[in-house]
């Protein structure tokens, strides 16, 4: 049995370190990182619609193509860590790549990710209800809800 917990510490940080870094580059701070069953990080990434102006860049997309390509198994193997519930088109390249498990740092924020589709599709999802995630998100929409509500769709 994997050590989830341990594993799911360098996971978070990882994409944790990612949405710092998109904040810092005056982005959307969302990151995200994918993680074998061994604990390591086969890509990382953070959005990046602000500063490369992107439809699509979010977070969970970035890290896939960061990891390039993999051996389908390698997906199968391990879990993808989003610092915020992931949206219709992240849910879509997790269900596509069969990534078995999906650890949310925080879903309050953004209240129409896709959980639900995610777990009926058998997905483990695990939410961490974790501060810093949501203080990030948080000041990023204090300070930019244009971009915010851009980001998901809103006038």
């Amino acid at each position: 049995m994997e050590n989830w917990e341990s594993i799911d510490q360098v996971g978070m940080a990882n994409a944790l370190s990612q949405a710092r870094q998109s904040f810092n580059e005056g982005g959307i701070p969302i990151g995200c990182s994918l993680v074998s069953v061994d604990g390591t990080v086969l890509g990382a990434g953070h959005n990046q619609r602000i500063q490369k102006s992107s439809p699509t860049l979010h977070g969970e997309i970035a890290a896939i193509e960061d990891a390039g390509r993999l051996k389908a198994g390698m997906y199968r193997d391990a879990t993808i860590y989003t610092t915020l519930s992931p949206c219709s088109m992240c849910t879509g390249a997790i269900l596509l790549y069969k990534i078995p498990r999906v650890v949310i740092g925080e879903n309050k924020t953004f209240s129409m990710g896709a959980e639900d589709l995610l777990k009926s599709r058998g997905v483990e999802v695990v939410i961490l209800d974790n501060p810093e995630c949501k203080e990030l998100m948080a000041t990023f929409i204090r300070e930019k809800p244009e971009e915010w509500n851009e980001d998901i769709g809103e006038e």
